[in-house]
């Protein structure tokens, strides 16, 4: 069964992931350290972990399964999901593959290093109307190519 697990805490585009489900009448699943305002829909389940240090993705890589489509920032957590099969997607439409992973992750680590150097600073930009477009098309992409088998 094709569920979408959302890394809900601080996840700009559930929004977006609650309209895409409405139209395919897929289960959504948010999963957060605290509670959040949710929409009344059957379909919409609200998970919450304890205040642990990546409790809440432990609990999603634990709970997605080949089908399944992961929405999340967290790289490692994304490494975590392909690895069992499901999809990945960033807020700002990347789509992760196991192709993609190790570089993400490498890059991931180079930053860290660079923040800690204090060479780096600052994060992304805030998330704009492109990006919540490109989420939407890939999103949509991903759930019709899981329906086709593909």
């Amino acid at each position: 069964m094709l569920d979408i697990y959302v890394d809900a805490d601080g996840c700009p585009v559930k929004e977006e992931v609650f309209r895409v489900a409405r139209r395919y009448e897929l289960r959504v699943v948010l999963v957060a350290n605290s509670w959040m305002r949710v929409p009344r829909d059957g379909r919409v389940e609200m998970v919450i972990v304890g205040d642990k240090l990546d409790e809440a993705d432990d609990w999603i890589a634990e709970h997605a399964d080949a089908g399944d489509i992961v929405i999340s920032a967290d790289i490692p957590l994304a490494a975590r999901c392909l690895e069992k099969g499901a999809r990945v997607l960033g807020p700002r439409g990347r789509v992760f593959t196991e192709e993609s992973i190790g570089d993400a992750l490498a890059i991931r680590d180079l930053s860290a290093h660079l923040r800690e150097a204090g060479t780096m600073t600052g994060g992304p930009p805030p998330l704009g109307k492109k990006d919540r477009s490109k989420f939407l098309q890939r999103l949509d992409e991903i759930v019709q190519a899981i329906r086709r088998g593909g």
